[in-house]
Protein backbone atom coordinates (compact mmCIF):
# COMPACT_ATOMS: atom_id res chain seq x y z
CA UNK A 1 0.00 0.00 0.00
CA UNK A 2 2.81 2.33 0.95
CA UNK A 3 4.56 1.54 -2.31
CA UNK A 4 1.45 2.58 -4.28
CA UNK A 5 1.34 5.91 -2.45
CA UNK A 6 5.06 6.45 -3.18
CA UNK A 7 4.51 5.76 -6.86
CA UNK A 8 1.61 8.24 -7.02
CA UNK A 9 3.71 10.88 -5.25
CA UNK A 10 6.62 10.25 -7.64
CA UNK A 11 4.33 10.71 -10.65
CA UNK A 12 2.95 13.93 -9.14
CA UNK A 13 6.43 15.30 -8.57
CA UNK A 14 7.38 14.35 -12.12
CA UNK A 15 4.33 16.15 -13.53
CA UNK A 16 5.00 19.27 -11.46
CA UNK A 17 8.60 19.24 -12.68
CA UNK A 18 7.38 18.99 -16.27
CA UNK A 19 5.02 21.94 -15.75
CA UNK A 20 7.82 24.05 -14.33
CA UNK A 21 9.99 23.15 -17.32
CA UNK A 22 7.28 24.30 -19.77
CA UNK A 23 6.85 27.56 -17.84
CA UNK A 24 10.57 28.23 -17.92
CA UNK A 25 10.63 27.57 -21.64
CA UNK A 26 7.70 29.96 -22.16
CA UNK A 27 9.44 32.75 -20.23
CA UNK A 28 12.63 32.15 -22.20
CA UNK A 29 10.72 32.27 -25.49
CA UNK A 30 9.06 35.58 -24.51
CA UNK A 31 12.45 37.09 -23.61
CA UNK A 32 14.00 35.99 -26.89
CA UNK A 33 10.99 37.26 -28.84
CA UNK A 34 11.24 40.64 -27.11
CA UNK A 35 14.93 40.97 -27.97
CA UNK A 36 14.26 40.02 -31.59
CA UNK A 37 11.42 42.54 -31.86
CA UNK A 38 13.63 45.29 -30.39
CA UNK A 39 16.37 44.46 -32.89
CA UNK A 40 13.92 44.59 -35.82
CA UNK A 41 12.49 47.95 -34.71
CA UNK A 42 15.97 49.39 -34.38
CA UNK A 43 16.95 48.08 -37.82
CA UNK A 44 13.90 49.67 -39.49
CA UNK A 45 13.95 53.01 -37.74
CA UNK A 46 17.62 53.43 -36.89
CA UNK A 47 19.22 56.26 -34.92
CA UNK A 48 18.96 58.69 -37.89
CA UNK A 49 15.18 58.41 -38.23
CA UNK A 50 13.38 61.30 -36.50
CA UNK A 51 10.65 58.90 -35.50
CA UNK A 52 13.12 56.82 -33.50
CA UNK A 53 13.51 57.64 -29.84
CA UNK A 54 12.27 61.23 -30.35
CA UNK A 55 15.79 62.34 -31.27
CA UNK A 56 16.86 65.96 -31.68
CA UNK A 57 18.18 67.60 -34.89
CA UNK A 58 18.85 65.01 -37.56
CA UNK A 59 20.01 64.94 -41.14
CA UNK A 60 17.90 63.55 -43.96
CA UNK A 61 18.92 59.95 -44.51
CA UNK A 62 19.11 57.76 -47.63
CA UNK A 63 20.29 60.97 -49.16
CA UNK A 64 20.78 60.07 -52.81
CA UNK A 65 19.23 57.28 -54.85
CA UNK A 66 22.33 57.14 -57.00
CA UNK A 67 23.43 55.19 -60.06
CA UNK A 68 25.63 52.15 -59.98
CA UNK A 69 28.98 53.47 -58.81
CA UNK A 70 31.61 53.74 -61.56
CA UNK A 71 34.73 51.69 -60.93
CA UNK A 72 38.24 53.01 -61.50
CA UNK A 73 37.45 55.65 -64.10
CA UNK A 74 34.33 57.68 -64.98
CA UNK A 75 32.07 56.22 -67.64
CA UNK A 76 30.78 58.12 -70.63
CA UNK A 77 27.25 56.91 -69.95
CA UNK A 78 25.16 57.55 -66.86
CA UNK A 79 25.50 54.46 -64.64
CA UNK A 80 22.10 54.65 -63.01
CA UNK A 81 19.59 52.43 -61.24
CA UNK A 82 18.76 51.57 -57.68
CA UNK A 83 17.13 48.11 -58.04
CA UNK A 84 20.15 46.49 -59.69
CA UNK A 85 23.76 47.16 -60.50
CA UNK A 86 23.25 47.75 -64.20
CA UNK A 87 24.46 50.84 -66.00
CA UNK A 88 21.79 51.97 -68.48
CA UNK A 89 22.54 54.38 -71.26
CA UNK A 90 22.52 58.07 -70.41
CA UNK A 91 19.35 60.07 -71.10
CA UNK A 92 19.89 63.07 -73.34
CA UNK A 93 20.20 66.22 -71.21
CA UNK A 94 17.15 68.47 -71.42
CA UNK A 95 17.51 71.38 -73.84
CA UNK A 96 20.81 69.99 -75.11
CA UNK A 97 20.48 69.04 -78.81
CA UNK A 98 22.66 66.18 -79.89
CA UNK A 99 22.52 64.08 -76.70
CA UNK A 100 25.40 63.62 -74.31
CA UNK A 101 28.69 65.28 -74.90
CA UNK A 102 31.26 62.51 -75.02
CA UNK A 103 34.33 64.55 -76.04
CA UNK A 104 37.12 64.79 -73.48
CA UNK A 105 38.25 68.24 -72.43
CA UNK A 106 36.87 71.61 -71.41
CA UNK A 107 33.92 73.26 -73.18
CA UNK A 108 34.80 75.53 -76.05
CA UNK A 109 35.66 79.09 -74.95
CA UNK A 110 35.74 82.34 -76.84
CA UNK A 111 39.15 83.42 -78.18
CA UNK A 112 41.17 85.26 -75.56
CA UNK A 113 39.25 83.98 -72.53
CA UNK A 114 41.29 82.28 -69.81
CA UNK A 115 41.15 78.48 -70.00
CA UNK A 116 39.68 76.43 -67.20
CA UNK A 117 42.19 75.13 -64.65
CA UNK A 118 43.21 71.52 -65.11
CA UNK A 119 40.72 69.01 -63.71
CA UNK A 120 41.32 68.41 -60.02
CA UNK A 121 39.47 67.70 -56.80
CA UNK A 122 37.05 70.37 -55.53
CA UNK A 123 38.02 71.78 -52.13
CA UNK A 124 35.47 74.53 -51.39
CA UNK A 125 32.09 75.69 -52.71
CA UNK A 126 30.79 79.22 -52.23
CA UNK A 127 27.20 79.98 -53.31
CA UNK A 128 26.35 83.47 -52.03
CA UNK A 129 22.68 83.50 -53.03
CA UNK A 130 21.91 80.60 -50.68
CA UNK A 131 24.49 81.32 -47.99
CA UNK A 132 26.49 78.20 -48.85
CA UNK A 133 30.22 78.33 -48.08
CA UNK A 134 31.46 74.85 -47.24
CA UNK A 135 34.53 72.65 -47.42
CA UNK A 136 34.35 69.74 -49.85
CA UNK A 137 35.68 66.30 -48.94
CA UNK A 138 36.12 63.33 -51.31
CA UNK A 139 33.65 60.49 -50.85
CA UNK A 140 34.10 57.22 -52.71
CA UNK A 141 30.78 55.33 -52.69
CA UNK A 142 31.06 51.64 -51.91
CA UNK A 143 29.79 49.63 -54.92
CA UNK A 144 28.82 46.84 -52.53
CA UNK A 145 26.63 49.19 -50.53
CA UNK A 146 23.90 49.45 -53.14
CA UNK A 147 22.93 52.69 -54.83
CA UNK A 148 21.76 54.78 -51.92
CA UNK A 149 24.58 57.17 -51.05
CA UNK A 150 24.63 58.89 -47.69
CA UNK A 151 27.54 61.14 -46.65
CA UNK A 152 28.79 61.49 -43.08
CA UNK A 153 26.41 63.48 -40.86
CA UNK A 154 28.27 66.79 -40.99
CA UNK A 155 27.43 70.17 -42.51
CA UNK A 156 30.23 69.92 -45.07
CA UNK A 157 29.96 68.91 -48.72
CA UNK A 158 31.08 65.60 -50.22
CA UNK A 159 32.36 65.08 -53.76
CA UNK A 160 31.54 61.72 -55.35
CA UNK A 161 35.05 61.01 -56.53
CA UNK A 162 34.16 58.06 -58.77
CA UNK A 163 32.26 60.36 -61.15
CA UNK A 164 33.50 63.63 -62.70
CA UNK A 165 36.29 66.01 -61.67
CA UNK A 166 35.87 69.75 -62.42
CA UNK A 167 38.27 71.48 -64.80
CA UNK A 168 39.89 71.11 -68.20
CA UNK A 169 39.98 67.43 -69.14
CA UNK A 170 36.75 66.58 -67.33
CA UNK A 171 34.92 63.54 -68.76
CA UNK A 172 31.83 63.42 -66.55
CA UNK A 173 29.48 65.44 -64.38
CA UNK A 174 30.83 66.53 -60.99
CA UNK A 175 28.50 65.55 -58.13
CA UNK A 176 28.63 67.22 -54.73
CA UNK A 177 26.18 66.15 -52.04
CA UNK A 178 25.42 67.26 -48.49
CA UNK A 179 22.85 66.83 -45.77
CA UNK A 180 19.90 69.09 -45.10
CA UNK A 181 19.09 69.11 -41.41
CA UNK A 182 15.87 69.05 -39.47
CA UNK A 183 15.84 71.53 -36.59
CA UNK A 184 19.05 73.33 -37.63
CA UNK A 185 19.83 76.19 -40.00
CA UNK A 186 22.31 74.16 -42.03
CA UNK A 187 24.00 75.40 -45.26
CA UNK A 188 22.45 72.82 -47.61
CA UNK A 189 18.94 73.55 -46.27
CA UNK A 190 18.87 76.74 -48.35
CA UNK A 191 19.18 74.95 -51.69
CA UNK A 192 15.53 73.91 -51.36
CA UNK A 193 14.06 77.42 -51.35
CA UNK A 194 16.76 79.98 -52.25
CA UNK A 195 18.56 78.46 -55.26
CA UNK A 196 17.44 79.77 -58.66
CA UNK A 197 18.52 79.61 -62.32
CA UNK A 198 20.99 82.37 -63.14
CA UNK A 199 22.74 82.25 -59.76
CA UNK A 200 26.52 82.07 -59.80
CA UNK A 201 28.69 80.01 -57.49
CA UNK A 202 32.41 79.33 -57.20
CA UNK A 203 34.25 76.06 -56.83
CA UNK A 204 37.81 76.17 -55.52
CA UNK A 205 39.86 73.21 -56.76
CA UNK A 206 43.43 72.10 -56.18
CA UNK A 207 44.37 73.80 -59.50
CA UNK A 208 42.33 77.01 -59.38
CA UNK A 209 38.85 78.52 -59.03
CA UNK A 210 35.92 77.98 -61.39
CA UNK A 211 32.70 79.99 -61.66
CA UNK A 212 29.44 78.20 -62.44
CA UNK A 213 26.00 79.49 -63.41
CA UNK A 214 22.90 77.62 -62.25
CA UNK A 215 20.80 76.24 -65.10
CA UNK A 216 18.03 74.50 -63.18
CA UNK A 217 16.75 73.66 -59.69
CA UNK A 218 14.58 70.52 -59.59
CA UNK A 219 12.90 68.54 -56.82
CA UNK A 220 12.71 64.74 -57.19
CA UNK A 221 11.17 62.04 -55.09
CA UNK A 222 13.96 59.78 -53.89
CA UNK A 223 12.51 56.93 -55.93
CA UNK A 224 12.67 58.92 -59.20
CA UNK A 225 16.02 60.65 -58.73
CA UNK A 226 17.81 57.49 -59.86
CA UNK A 227 16.22 57.76 -63.32
CA UNK A 228 16.58 61.53 -63.73
CA UNK A 229 18.74 63.37 -66.31
CA UNK A 230 21.10 64.58 -63.57
CA UNK A 231 23.03 61.31 -63.97
CA UNK A 232 23.90 61.98 -67.62
CA UNK A 233 27.65 62.18 -68.16
CA UNK A 234 28.22 65.82 -69.15
CA UNK A 235 31.85 66.97 -68.87
CA UNK A 236 32.31 69.88 -66.47
CA UNK A 237 28.68 70.08 -65.44
CA UNK A 238 28.18 70.48 -61.68
CA UNK A 239 25.25 68.97 -59.75
CA UNK A 240 24.60 69.77 -56.09
CA UNK A 241 22.21 67.36 -54.35
CA UNK A 242 20.65 67.45 -50.91
CA UNK A 243 17.46 66.41 -49.15
CA UNK A 244 14.50 68.70 -49.78
CA UNK A 245 13.88 70.57 -46.53
CA UNK A 246 10.07 70.39 -46.76
CA UNK A 247 10.26 66.59 -47.06
CA UNK A 248 13.65 65.37 -45.85
CA UNK A 249 12.70 61.72 -45.95
CA UNK A 250 10.90 61.61 -49.30
CA UNK A 251 12.52 64.09 -51.69
CA UNK A 252 15.83 65.44 -53.00
CA UNK A 253 16.66 68.78 -54.57
CA UNK A 254 19.19 68.90 -57.44
CA UNK A 255 20.90 72.12 -58.55
CA UNK A 256 22.50 71.85 -62.01
CA UNK A 257 25.17 74.37 -63.08
CA UNK A 258 27.66 74.84 -65.92
CA UNK A 259 31.03 76.65 -65.93
CA UNK A 260 31.18 80.30 -67.01
CA UNK A 261 33.95 81.07 -69.48
CA UNK A 262 36.49 83.70 -68.51
CA UNK A 263 35.61 83.84 -64.79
Amino acid sequence: MASHRYARQSRAVGIRGLLISFRDLLVLAICVGGLLASWLVYGVSGPGNPAAFGAGPTAGTSLVAAPAVPSASPRSSAPDSVPGSRAPSSPAPANKPGGNRAAVGAPATAPGTPPLPAASAPLQITYPAVGLDVAVHPLRPDPAGGQSIEPPETMDAYWLSTFGTPGAGSTNTTYVIGHSWEGLDAPFNHLSYAAAPGDELKVVTARGTMTYKVESVTTYTKSTLKDSPVWAAVPNRLVLISCYTQDLWGKNVAVVASPVSGK
